[in-house]
């Protein structure tokens, strides 16, 4: 199970305002965000919530790196949602923003808005780079997610037979004609899923790292693309019986995607006691939520313009 940390807790009194005081006086901006963060008593969801309503539609992943000194807002539209910002966290106007240090060369930051596809495990990372050279990833940065579904169901005693996935891309320039899926089991030296197309796609090329846990694949669409149109594709993965029981689940974002979809499907008797979602923004702390089951013993977590990062779940029976 990857480890999940609980939100740190929101403390309040004389001292921690007379820390964010000396901080907003002093900076750096990042460490002034965070104390002011935390003394709103506000979650980075609600706050995003907030800004959104207010017209600024700024990602979680953003915020967290924001306030861990990543990256800091220097665009017009990053700066016009600092403003918000700051009135959404009870600051004065330009409180935040007296503390931002000249635009950073571009050509030295890194990318906010994407993950180098060995960075998503870098346990084996080594293994990612050989299925990488396998494997046809050239067309991946040139798919925008728009929608990525993941069920993934639990049979009655506990195992994980499949998981069903569907997604639809839409390609930025004429040509991709093959999407690249990874997919990493925590339970080394098992046996991998087997990977079946189902709609709008056929497989292509596969590689397999059974030591590490690793499979590679390519998914085939019909045609390529043309700029700017889009494909729905879905696929299964088949475990090898007897089931894993890993009690848990995640998709690594390497990009934004507009809307994620993390369906569990339980089947009676095996019904968890405990059903926890989790959201890590890439480099920042995973956000936990309880999820409830429905009368169908199904939990679901819906997350719009997310990304990068991690989401998940896991489940204690």
């Amino acid at each position: 199970m990857y480890p999940v940390a609980l939100n740190s807790p929101v403390f309040g009194g004389a001292s921690a305002e007379g820390e964010l005081g000396r901080l907003l006086r002093t900076g750096p901006f990042a460490d002034a965000l965070r104390a002011a963060i935390r003394d709103s008593g506000l979650s980075l969801d609600r706050i995003r919530e907030r800004l959104w309503q207010r017209g600024a539609k700024v990602s979680l992943a953003t915020l967290s790196y924001w306030q861990s000194g990543r990256s800091q807002p220097e665009r017009p539209v990053s700066l016009q949602a600092l403003g918000m910002l700051e009135n959404v966290l009870g600051l004065d106007a330009g409180a935040l923003s007296a503390l931002l240090e000249p635009p950073r060369p571009r050509g030295r930051r890194s990318d906010p808005e994407r993950i180098a596809v060995d960075a998503l495990w870098p346990d084996e990372a080594a293994a990612v780079r050989r299925a990488m050279r396998t494997v046809d990833v050239r067309w991946d940065t040139s798919l925008v997610r728009l929608s990525q579904h993941d069920r993934i169901e639990i049979d009655a005693n506990g195992g994980e037979p499949r998981v069903w996935v569907r997604q639809v891309l839409r390609a930025t320039e004429d040509g991709p004609d093959r999407w690249v899926l990874l997919h990493h089991m925590d339970e080394h030296g098992r046996p991998l899923p087997q990977v079946r197309p189902i709609r709008g796609c056929r497989l292509g090329a596969v590689y397999t790292e059974t030591a590490a846990g690793l499979l590679a694949a390519e998914l085939l669409f019909p045609r390529p693309l043309a700029r700017g149109e889009a494909v729905l594709t879905e696929h299964l993965l088949v475990n090898a019986t007897p089931c894993p029981q890993d009690g848990n689940y995640e998709r690594r974002l390497r990009l934004p995607v507009r809307e994620y979809v993390l369906e569990l499907q339980f089947t009676a008797p095996a019904l968890p006691t405990r059903c926890t979602s989790f959201w890590a923004p890439d480099g920042g702390t995973p956000i936990e939520r309880p999820l409830d089951l429905d009368d169908d013993h199904r939990a679901l977590l819906v997350a719009l313009d997310t990304g990068p990062g991690r989401h998940g779940a896991h489940w204690l029976f």
